[in-house]
Formats: structure tokens, sequence, C-alpha cells
């Protein structure tokens, strides 16, 4: 068994498919084939179940997966820490981000400042809903992810500390009041957007035993942004992620209890970070503790 079996095996389970995988990997299709033949062979048993248009994994794929992309990872901290001990002069970091908290405020300074004190690491960045994130860390396709804290199945790092307010169209009853509760928010149409706090908000209405009028789902900030607006919906959101617009379009209302949201990096294991990853959480603590 190789790494590069292992490499072309996490990569066609990803990519569902011998052509897609080759061509990734800058090698024929039938190389491609014969290691996954091979890799079978060895192990002695079904990992894909190939059909005419795509491949899936076995039952016994999706569990080895999950052992292979773990080996493939080590084998990315080996390689890092050998060029850690060179001055860190190459490796690979993938990142996960989600929403605007981390992808426009947090991670362009972060990434900026990384890539000047260690401008041979290639850095990936895939962008997606906050669970999202967390189900690539425990898939091990990213090394780092930005979430919402508490999160217990990670290592995590605090970075930042937000509050979490009510936005209400202009004109809105409830746009006279000083402070909202969850139990205000509940008789309007309400819009969830999908990427950020998604899971934060849905569990604040659960502990409430609330159940909030949920009449849009928006996998953007924007898109929630818009809908309140336009006066369809109210909607409950971290004040750090709203843009900074010169004239809002709607009102920002405080949360009564207030309610804070921490944002953080997570690790699946900090034992087994590789230093590029060990550096960019070191340098985001630094910027964000001052």
């Amino acid at each position: 068994m190789t790494l590069t079996q292992l490499e072309i095996f996490s990569l066609v389970a990803e990519l569902r498919g011998f052509t897609l995988a080759a061509h990734r990997l800058g090698i024929s299709q039938s190389a491609v084939s014969h290691a996954m033949k091979s890799l079978e062979q060895e192990l002695g048993v079904e990992l894909l179940r190939r059909h005419q248009s795509s491949v899936e994994l076995s039952d016994i794929g999706e569990q080895l997966l999950l052992r292979a992309r773990a080996m493939l990872g080590l084998a990315n901290t080996l390689r890092q820490e050998a060029a850690d001990a060179r001055g860190m002069k190459t490796g690979t970091l993938r990142i996960g981000s989600f929403g605007p908290t981390s992808s426009i405020k947090l991670l362009p300074t972060i990434l900026r400042r990384y890539q000047e004190a260690h401008p041979g690491i290639e850095v990936h960045i895939d962008e997606g809903p906050d669970r999202q994130v967390t189900q690539w860390l425990e898939e091990r396709r990213i090394d780092i992810g930005f979430v919402v804290l508490p999160e217990e199945r990670f290592d995590t790092f605090a970075l930042i500390e937000d509050q979490m307010v009510a936005l209400l169209p202009m004109g809105h009853p409830l746009a006279a009041r000083s402070a909202l509760n969850l139990k205000d928010l509940c008789d309007s149409p309400f819009v969830l957007t999908e990427a950020g706090s998604s899971e934060l908000v849905s569990r604040l209405f659960m502990a409430a035993r609330l159940q909030p009028n949920i009449r849009y789902r928006c996998s953007q900030l924007l898109s929630t942004l818009d809908t309140v607006s336009r006066g369809d919906g109210i909607t409950l959101v971290a004040e750090g992620s709203l843009p900074d617009e010169a004239t809002p379009r709607y009102v920002k209302k405080p949360l009564l209890p207030a309610v804070q949201r921490q944002v953080g990096l997570a690790v699946l294991d900090r034992r087994q970070a590789s230093p590029a990853t060990l550096a960019f959480i070191e340098l985001a603590m630094r910027m964000n503790h001052g």
C-alpha cells in the first residue's frame, strides 16, 4: 500500500469518478484504475462500486476513506515538520470558512500576514455554511476551520466575540422598542440564514421552547438582508457579520437578555496538526488578542 494509492483513492471518492481524478492528478485514467485495483486486491475488499457514469464507495470503502485521509494528513504533517526544520519553505494549508464574519472580516487580514511570513505555503480555502465546515474537519478535507464556539468535538481557539441582534424592516411595529426578547420575534415571518450562525439561532429558540415562524431560508446573509429590507420578514444575526452600510436599510435591535456569539478556529487534533496549521493559529490568536 502506498501513499499515492491512498491519495488516488481519496480523490476518486471525493470526485466520484476515475476520469475526473485522473484529470486532477494529471495522469491517465488507466493509471487511476490500476492503482485502485491493486489497492483492492491487497486489502481483499471492494472499495468502489463502478457504474457506467460514476463511482460510489462501498460501506467498507466509506470506513477506510476516513483512515486513508487520516494517514494522508499525518504524511502531510510529517513532510511539513521536515520542511519546518528547513525553515517551513513549502507545504499546504487547507482552510474552511463560513459567512461574512470569517470570510470577509477575519480571514483576509490573517491571510495577508500569514502569506507574508510563509510565502512557500500554498493555501486552499473552501467556503460553506458553518455545519459544512465542521463536517469537512471531521472528514479531514481541511486542516483548520473557522467555527462558532463552543464546539466540543474539536480542539478550538477563540478569536472574537460579538452579540446576536434582531433585524427588522423600517417601520416595523417592534422598531420603536429599545430591545427585544426571543418571544417578540416569533409573531412576524422569520428569515433564517443557512450560512454563519444558523445552528446557534435554532438552538436559542429551542432552548427557550419557542418556534419562530420561518418563512424564508437564505443561503447567504446578503439575501437575508435584502428580504428584511424589503419588509418581507425579520431575522436574528450576529452583529459582527453585518456589512458596513452608510445608510442601513433595516433597524437593528439588541436582544434581552443579551446573547453573545464566539467565533474561533478548530482543528481535529492539535497534536497532529502540521506546523503550517499551528503557525496560522498562532498568528490569528496574536492578531485578535492584541
